[in-house]
C-alpha cells in the first residue's frame, strides 16, 4: 500500500491548506464568531406569558395530585394474610411491651423491632382519611390529565386505580386516546 498525501487548500484557495496561522483561516473565524454573537443577540427569548405559567402551573398541580394518590394506592395496597385491625396491632403491641421486660439480649432486640414496626404499621392504619383526600383530588385532575398524556382507561387500572374512582373521574372503558 502507498500512503498518500492530501493536502487542503485553504478558504482563500491560495493553496496554503488550512492552517491556524492561515490568514484567510483567522477572518474566516472572526466572521464566525461575531455572526454568532450577533444572531444570540437579535434573538431574545420573550417572555413567558401569564397564561403559559398558569398552564404549567396547573400541569404541575395535576401530576402532583396523580403522582400522590398513585403512592398512596402503592403504600395502601392490600398484603397477602389476614388483614389486621388497628384493635388487633394495639393488642399485640402490648403483649410484645410484656415481653420485652423477661427477654434475653437477642430476644429483646428481636421484641424492639417487632414493636417499632406495629407502631408504624397503626400508624398507617390510622391515616386512611388522607387516602380519601387524595381520591377526591385525583378524581377532579385524572380525566385532563389523562387526555394530555395518552393515559387510557386500562393504563389506569393496571397502575392500580378502581374502575369506581375512574368512573367518577369521568375516564371511560373502551375510549382510545380520543374517547375519555
Amino acid at each position: 500500500m502507498r500512503a498518500t498525501k492530501t493536502s487542503r487548500v485553504g478558504v482563500g484557495g491560495d493553496g496554503r491548506g488550512a492552517g491556524a496561522n492561515s490568514p484567510n483561516r483567522r477572518a474566516t473565524a472572526w466572521r464566525t464568531v461575531t455572526a454568532r454573537a450577533a444572531s444570540t443577540k437579535a434573538h431574545k427569548r420573550s417572555p413567558m406569558t401569564e397564561e403559559h405559567k398558569a398552564a404549567l402551573a396547573a400541569g404541575r398541580a395535576e401530576g402532583r395530585a396523580v403522582r400522590n394518590y398513585l403512592e398512596a394506592l402503592e403504600k395502601h395496597r392490600p398484603r397477602r394474610g389476614r388483614r389486621r385491625t388497628p384493635d388487633t396491632i394495639s393488642r399485640r403491641l402490648a403483649a410484645v411491651e410484656n415481653q420485652l421486660e423477661s427477654a434475653d439480649a437477642l430476644a429483646r432486640l428481636h421484641l424492639l423491632k417487632e414493636k417499632a414496626d406495629l407502631e408504624a404499621e397503626l400508624a398507617r392504619a390510622s391515616s386512611t382519611d388522607d387516602v380519601a383526600v387524595l381520591e377526591k383530588s385525583f378524581v377532579s385532575v385524572a380525566r385532563r390529565y389523562g387526555q394530555r398524556k395518552g393515559i387510557t382507561y386500562s393504563v389506569w387500572r393496571a397502575a392500580g386505580v378502581s374502575s369506581s374512582v375512574l368512573q367518577r373521574a369521568g375516564v371511560i372503558r373502551g375510549g382510545g386516546r380520543g374517547r375519555f
